[in-house]
């Protein structure tokens, strides 16, 4: 088998070290489309160094998000082909306020293997800490297409039941049309987010936003709507990635109150809310 779940689980970590900068996390910002209004003093806590708070997704890209999916797909026990490869969900655990900039080390491992029949999940963990004690947990929930049927465990199921009722609060959030340009400044250059022919290759009209993007966007507007704009609040935030998002586009967020949580869905408006992120929580203090 490609994936060779004991080999990968038993496998050393690896860490390396991270470092940004302000303005790292200000072109981050600007990636999820902050900074509209540009004077708004709401907004200027995103974008201007002398305010500058930093949204907890941030850690997504971090470093360029060292020691990475890739880098963790090259794991002892895993040889996978990446066109077969998905990007599924992620959850981020804070540990405490992301400072403005900082060094860091990022430590990556397999965390778990899951056989979910036609397909693998692998769950990869990177932990990341600096000389104050740990920082965040971020876990990449990655299904490997073709790689499962060993008989190995299945895993938890990670599908909610909907939200009771109406939703507390709904609003929209604009894709503008270079918005992947911008976020993949970040340092995901995956030509899928630019590159039209090689969208195409991948089975696309057109080059699609990273999830991750569509991920930060969603956390920004629920920290803005329901938590006072305060990011120190926000204790873990994890969804499913459930459909593409076309930059030009516009998400309609959704979201519920609940003791210490928040529920939120988030649908594509120009395709009759076309799923795009499900089975969604920001927990929060």
């Amino acid at each position: 088998m490609p994936i060779d779940a004991a080999k990968a689980l038993a496998a050393e970590p690896r860490s390396g070290e991270i470092h940004w900068e302000r303005r790292d996390v200000q072109l981050y910002h600007l990636g999820i489309g902050a900074g509209r209004p540009a004077t708004d003093p709401d907004e200027l806590r995103y974008t201007l160094e002398t305010r500058l708070h930093v949204l907890p997704s941030f850690a997504t890209v971090a470093g360029a998000g060292s020691p990475g999916v890739i880098s963790g797909l090259s794991m002892p026990g895993i040889d996978v082909d990446l066109a077969k490869v998905l990007h599924g969900g992620q959850r981020l655990e804070i540990h405490r306020p992301i400072p403005a900039a900082g060094t860091a080390t990022a430590t990556g491992r397999i965390a778990a293997v899951y056989d979910k029949g036609k397909a693998a999940v692998l769950v990869m963990r990177t932990e990341v800490a600096d000389a104050d004690g740990p920082l965040w947990t971020n876990d990449a929930q990655i299904f490997v297409r073709g790689e499962g049927g060993w008989g190995g465990d299945r895993g938890p199921s990670t599908r909610l039941d909907p939200p009771d009722g109406e939703p507390d609060r709904t609003v929209e959030r604009p894709v503008r049309e270079d918005q992947a340009l911008l976020y993949r400044l970040s340092g995901d250059y995956n030509p899928l987010h630019a590159d039209p022919e090689f969208a195409k290759l991948a089975g696309f009209d057109r080059p699609i936003l990273h999830g991750l993007c569509t991920y930060g966007m969603t956390l920004k507007a629920v920290v803005d709507t329901l938590l006072g704009g305060d990011v120190s609040r926000v204790r873990s935030y994890t969804t499913r990635f459930a459909g593409v998002v076309y930059p030009g586009e516009t998400l309609r967020i959704l979201m519920w109150r609940g003791d210490g949580r928040i529920r939120v869905a988030v649908g594509a408006v120009e395709r009759e809310d076309a799923p795009v992120l499900a089975d969604t929580i920001v927990e929060h203090s």
